[in-house]
């Protein structure tokens, strides 16, 4: 492994990186996993993140080739309330167009978030994701340490749901635009859908993915202040089988 530096923040393990070879070896960390649960199992269940982040990992770990997709099902974390699945900031059009299109999955579950009844698309999730363990999730880190759009100002550690609506956080809006996937921060939408944090934490492995200098404040409040929901990326320090992925910028506060 290319990585700079290893250590374990109570049961999260982290790794560092240079800049350059973060995604490509936690792409092939990913693929080798997914290559070993298919000689075991009929089927593989990925729960996927979106993001500037995420882009180049998952263009890598499809590159890779030697995954049978045919044989995973896909799930994501998150989506905006109302927002159309063509419009350019919905995820479910960045999953569409960076993954779907180039893999043939059994199956790919969106989060349908321009639904004429929220609460009723929640239960429609619930039900989905209870279906069958999660075997593996992708994750980034929010800027304000949110987890998928678990803000701080609403996640709960103790959530009995899988799914619910968030209102969105300021910070959270503005990264949206900084990503270049809105105009303004009135064009993003107040609120979304988020898988709760024991979804997310309940996957069988946690690959997370927190590269480039902007994250930095949060790397280090996840990882040096006491794990709360301040902030929530700091509860993965209680996952043995989360893993973090960072690069020497996203590290450089610690």
């Amino acid at each position: 492994m290319g990585s700079v530096k290893n250590f374990q923040v109570d049961d999260l393990t982290v790794h560092i990186y240079d800049p350059t070879t973060l995604t490509k070896d936690a792409a092939k960390i990913a693929q080798n996993y997914l290559i070993t649960l298919l000689t075991k199992q009929s089927q593989a269940t990925i729960i996927l993140a979106t993001g500037n982040s995420q882009l180049k990992f998952l263009e890598a770990l499809i590159a890779l080739g030697g995954v049978d997709w045919s044989r995973v099902v896909f799930f994501h974390l998150d989506e905006y309330l109302g927002i159309n699945p063509q419009h350019p900031g919905s995820f479910r059009y960045y999953l569409h167009k960076n993954v779907e299109k180039k893999v043939s999955s059994a199956v790919f579950h969106y989060i349908v978030g321009d639904c004429d009844q929220p609460l009723g698309e929640c239960d429609r999730y619930t039900q989905l994701l209870q279906a069958q363990p999660i075997d593996l999730c992708f994750l980034g880190i929010g800027e304000n340490g949110h987890l998928a759009f678990n803000e701080p100002s609403v996640a709960s550690f103790d959530e009995i749901r899988q799914i619910i609506l968030v209102k969105l956080e300021s910070i959270t809006r503005q990264q949206q635009v900084s990503a270049g996937y809105f105009y303004t921060i009135e064009d993003v939408p107040q609120y979304a859908f988020t898988l709760t944090v024991p979804q997310i934490c309940g996957s069988n492995k946690i690959l997370c993915l927190a590269p480039e200098k902007r994250k930095a404040t949060a790397v280090k409040n996840m990882l040096q202040l006491p794990i709360s929901t301040t902030c929530p990326a700091s509860i993965l320090r209680k996952f043995a089988q989360a893993t973090l992925f960072l690069d020497t910028d996203s590290a450089s506060e610690l």
